[in-house]
């Protein structure tokens, strides 16, 4: 599989490739919200000034937003930077279990301090009545978990993830899709950090807000644990810029509610809309999913049809070949506007049904 299709989001190589301005292509390869919200001019200062090296500003917001300490919280360069921290602590811990399908960047992470793992399948049959599974009971001593899963987009309840926390001497928790999600934050683990020393939860604004640019995420885990990630890191790991987008979303609990209501609303009202519409088309299966986006399946590879959306329709879907337990025979569509959801429909039926001329 080539670099370009690892990850999703990749709308400038792609269209170097196709020939095309990024603006051409509609990018349901990452799964962000489609809009973002407005924000006042830069300020010169932003760029000419250091950022804040504790970061004060957007942890006190945060600390306000999840009713945690400030010293709970700690801001970073994106969720993966905060992963690659998580990793050094799951390293020294002993072996890590990895369910699969799963993100690829948790083992990239563990890679960068040579920390051993285990991968443990996940079953790929699910609906909505009978979730996938959790992980089974293993040797491992740290577990890395995903909810809502990804990529599968299954949630999984707090109460169900409770034991956990007495199974493994770490768990280490990705909740980055979890505000997108209608009602989820009652499964959040924030709650539970302040007396589990053993907890890390890991969240990121990428998504929710649909500023992947900016790379801005944050951790909740107790106090000793962030500060000595905060010795091992770069002295300022997240920009001026980023810092000050951040404080503003973050700077009322009130207008961050009402964009997760909105933002939970079209995840309900587009993922309902897209599974119907995607159940029409011969030839795929779309699996259900509780988050902003749907794993299709085949019983063949659908490079071909990803590549037919690319060329035909300069529509970017992801590639699920990176997530280990997946294979060619499996996509995932990042939801969209209606407007745009209707554009990927249309495009999937017409090549589903040239597909036979081939």
């Amino acid at each position: 599989m080539d670099v370009e299709h690892r990850h999703g989001g990749n709308r400038a190589s792609i269209a170097a490739r196709l020939g095309c301005r990024p603006s051409d292509l509609l990018d349901a390869s990452a799964s962000l919200v489609p809009w973002t919200p407005r924000l006042p001019p830069l300020r010169r200062s932003l760029i000419r000034d250091y950022p804040d090296r504790h970061l004060s500003g957007l942890r006190r917001n945060l600390a306000r937003l999840h009713a945690v300490p400030g010293a709970m919280l700690l801001p970073g360069n994106g969720a993966a930077e905060l992963f690659t921290w998580a990793a050094r602590d799951a390293a020294g811990t002993g072996l890590s279990l990895l369910p699969s399908p799963g993100f690829a960047d948790y083992s990239r992470a563990l890679g960068c301090w040579d920390g051993p793992w285990m991968g443990q399948q996940l079953p790929l049959d699910w609906c909505a009545d009978a979730p996938q599974p959790l992980p089974k009971p293993s040797q491992a001593e740290v577990l890395w978990i995903c909810n809502p899963h990804n990529p599968t987009g299954q949630l999984w309840s707090c109460e169900s993830l409770v034991p956990l926390l007495e199974r493994y001497s770490l768990v280490i928790c990705d909740e980055a899709f979890l505000p997108l999600v209608p009602d989820g934050e009652r499964q959040s683990l924030i709650p539970l950090v302040q007396h589990h020393p053993n907890l890390v939860v890991i969240r990121s604004l990428t998504k929710l807000y649909g500023i992947a640019g900016l790379r801005l995420g944050y951790a909740v885990a107790q106090p000793e644990r962030l500060q000595r990630w905060a010795a091992w890191r770069d002295p300022w790991p997240v920009n001026g810029i980023a810092l000050a987008v951040g404080e503003r979303l973050l700077a009322s609990p009130r207008h961050y509610r009402r964009w997760c209501e909105r933002v939970q609303r079209w995840t309900a009202t587009e993922g309902v809309w897209m599974q119907r519409q995607l159940a029409a088309l011969p030839g795929i299966c779309a699996m259900p999913s509780a988050a902003n986006y749907l794993l299709i399946r085949s019983e063949t590879s659908q490079v071909p049809l990803r590549e037919a959306l690319e060329k035909r329709h300069r529509i970017l879907l992801r590639d699920c070949r990176s997530f280990a337990g997946l294979g060619e025979c499996w996509l995932r569509i990042g939801l969209q506007s209606r407007w745009n959801n209707r554009r990927i429909v249309r495009a999937l039926r017409r090549e589903l049904q040239r597909a036979p001329q081939h």
